[in-house]
């Protein structure tokens, strides 16, 4: 059986999956919403969505006829935790991770642009 923190890093090893992500820092917003900036099929952002949630990184919730996503911070503070126990290395703190995630987002955009 594998370990709860595989499935959040194999889910932050994508880069959809961590634009996603930034994008739910701001707040909650319905899967059409979160498939629209990307160049995908909404079938292919619903898989990624899966993912996430499989990982505890999002929750879904049907709110009328619209499913909407929400960030769930907690799986990002135990893959925090765990890092902080390489003594090695900075603390990780969750506004690093925000940076972190902001740079991905600019960088998605900077090559989609080229």
């Amino acid at each position: 059986m594998s370990h709860p923190l595989d499935s959040v890093f194999a889910a932050l090893a994508d880069p959809t999956r961590r634009a996603i992500l930034q994008m739910l820092l701001e707040d909650d917003m319905a899967v059409t919403d979160v498939a629209a900036p990307f160049e995908m099929s909404l079938a292919a952002i619903s898989k990624h969505l899966v993912i996430l949630s499989r990982a505890g990184l999002i929750s879904q919730e049907k709110r009328g006829r619209v499913k909407w996503c929400k960030l769930e911070p907690d799986a990002l503070r135990d893959a925090s935790v765990w890092m902080q126990g390489f003594g090695q290395f900075e603390p990780v703190h969750l506004d690093a991770f925000e940076r972190f995630l902001a740079e991905e987002l600019r960088d998605i955009d900077t090559r989609r642009a080229e």
